[in-house]
């Protein structure tokens, strides 16, 4: 699954990017974190991140505001990024893939949801 792929999620609660790190190197895989949507627009801006976890609510810039921002910026060079969300409401997948993301995964991860995203957005 993706061991090469340079990942980086946005999140600002800490315990939530401990977790993250946790379940993703068990995976294999290396996360960079950004701790609020602008420092996630700059990581993007600078690395060359093969897809991006971006949590909905921060402070700063929210997600929907950091994720309209990086497609305005990059265009068609922005990686996939997929929306991570506490809330899973009727309405927020549409809301989100609306705002410019690429897919949506709930909080708390499932490894099996994760697994899927990676490789359909790795291939």
């Amino acid at each position: 699954m993706g061991e090469h792929l340079r990942l980086l999620m946005a999140e600002d609660n800490e315990i939530n990017r401990k977790l993250a790190d946790l379940l993703f190197k068990r995976q294999g895989l290396q996360l960079d974190f950004a701790d609020n949507g602008e420092n996630a627009l700059n990581k993007v801006k600078e690395g060359n991140y093969d897809l991006v976890f971006m949590d909905i609510e921060m402070p700063v810039m929210g997600g929907l505001e950091a994720t309209k921002q990086i497609r305005k910026q990059m265009g068609e060079a922005a990686p996939p990024i997929v929306a991570l969300t506490a809330h899973a409401m009727d309405g927020d997948r549409e809301r989100f893939m609306n705002a410019g993301m690429s897919d949506y995964l709930t909080k708390p991860i499932d490894l099996n949801a994760l697994k899927e995203i990676i490789d359909r957005h790795s291939s």
